[in-house]
């Protein structure tokens, strides 16, 4: 079944065009520990003037973060064997951590942000696509990493009610009980 996989990468390395290297290169750099996201929050939360917003895309960074090494350490992907644009991670292939960081953080940020909602999901895009294109992912990784990222997302934009449902829940029991 991964066969198709790894010809598909295969083709994006070997159909490299040279002037898009360093943004790839560039696009992998800054969405790496969620840099460019975190520097986005600080913008919008600013101009928002709403705190909020930083700690929300905080958080979808961290939870987006541990639930694709959890999946690494589960799977065992091996990485491509393809020329690299960008130094080998040393940790599993699948999924992409940068894909779920970045489809974690364009979900929050696009909830924050409607109108920008599709600017954030392409600039997601883009760096979880940098991450094949320079060689250190099959396009599965990239695709797993963004379905993940955009479940962690949503999960931290519904916590705060999942959390204060439970809190009413709790003191209605604990008045009926």
């Amino acid at each position: 079944m991964l066969g198709w996989d790894r010809r598909l990468e295969r083709w994006v390395v070997d159909h490299r065009v040279g002037v898009l290297d360093p943004v790839a290169k560039g696009l992998s750099y800054a969405g790496g520990h969620s840099a460019l996201w975190l520097v986005l929050a600080v913008v919008v939360a600013a101009y928002l003037r709403r705190p909020r917003v930083l700690v929300a895309t905080l958080a979808a960074a961290v939870l987006a973060e541990l639930a694709s090494d959890a999946l690494k350490a589960a799977t065992g992907r091996d990485r491509p064997d393809v020329p690299r644009l960008v130094a080998l991670p040393h940790s599993s292939s699948f999924p992409s951590g940068h894909a779920t960081t970045s489809f974690a953080c364009a979900t929050v940020l696009g909830a924050a942000l409607p109108r920008w909602r599709v600017p954030l999901y392409l600039l997601a895009a883009l760096v979880a696509w940098s991450r094949a294109y320079v060689g250190v992912h099959y396009p599965l990784d990239v695709a797993a990493g963004a379905l993940l990222g955009v479940a962690v997302g949503l999960l931290v934009l519904r916590a705060p009610r999942m959390l204060a449902a439970a809190r009413r829940s709790r003191s209605r029991a604990t008045r009926t009980g």
